[in-house]
């Protein structure tokens, strides 16, 4: 009889026992279910990781673009507002970056500077790439080809890149064509402007006898201004690119990327026939 009792209180004992192990093993399971911290999303979530958002070094970013915007048709202002090819293709590129565009507005020669200085992400601005440009940042991939003219006054007797020989030359300042015309013709024969439409002025005036510019600005210059006309040779043919500081690789390989698929799905060419219609 008392070995039954005794065995009767044994066996309660280890039933209370395993009752408390079982109560305390509840309590971690609800610590654990309730933290997500160090935990990682199964595999089949809709997390970036598993999608094709922008990695987290670019998502809900304001990327900066510096730019000069009196050049049509890449980038210029209506109003208050920015337009232009270039303008759009950033525009583009930051959100398939999964950010968004912020536009500096700055004189041509000072957005190599900015960039470098990170005053700015990246320089866009019908950009030609150059050994010296090469020197100070690094270049995407080409998104457009550019071709430099002449304007000159109607009647002119410069009828061919020979006749600018000794001739007073107007250009934009740090442009390409203040660098092949310096080359060309001679520092002391070309003038320097802060803008391509004050170039423009100067040969209207008489202060120069032409000027070197992209194509497309001055066909809008001419446009714009009766009296002015531009030679039919090319002065020179050339590729645009987007500047990014030197050594920056990361933020160029997203931005060649988002290039390669904004090129492969039509959208750069969109933007370029938006602002320059077919002949």
């Amino acid at each position: 009889m008392k070995f039954t009792k005794i065995l009767a209180l044994l066996l309660a004992a280890i039933m209370c026992f395993g009752m408390l192990t079982a109560c305390g093993g509840s309590g971690d399971d609800k610590k654990t279910t309730d933290s997500t911290e160090g935990t990682k999303a199964p595999a089949d979530s809709n997390s970036p990781a598993d999608s094709d958002a922008p990695a987290d070094n670019t998502s809900g970013k304001v990327f900066k673009m510096g730019t000069n915007a009196a050049f049509p048709p890449y980038e210029y202002k209506e109003g208050e507002k920015f337009v232009g090819i270039d303008v759009e293709i950033a525009d583009a590129i930051a959100k398939k970056l999964g950010g968004t565009l912020e536009i500096v507005d700055m004189e041509f020669d000072s957005i190599i500077t900015a960039v470098n200085q990170g005053e700015v992400d990246f320089g866009i601005a019908g950009m030609t790439v150059t050994e010296d440009r090469l020197l100070e940042v690094d270049f995407t991939s080409s998104y457009a080809t550019g071709v430099q003219v002449v304007i000159v006054k109607e009647g002119s007797d410069i009828k061919s890149l020979d006749d600018l020989e000794g001739k007073k030359i107007g250009v934009q300042l740090g442009t390409t064509g203040d660098i092949y015309a310096t080359d060309d013709y001679g520092k002391e024969f070309v003038t320097q402007y802060g803008k391509g439409a004050d170039a423009v002025i100067a040969l209207k005036g008489g202060d120069v006898d032409a000027v070197i510019i992209d194509n497309e600005p001055a066909k809008a210059f001419v446009a714009e201004n009766e009296g002015l006309t531009i030679l039919d040779t090319e002065y020179a043919v050339e590729d645009y690119a987007i500047a990014v500081k030197k050594g920056n690789t990361d933020l160029l390989d997203d931005i060649n990327e988002a290039l390669e698929e904004l090129t492969v799905d039509g959208t750069i060419d969109r933007i370029i026939a938006k602002y320059i219609k077919a002949e």
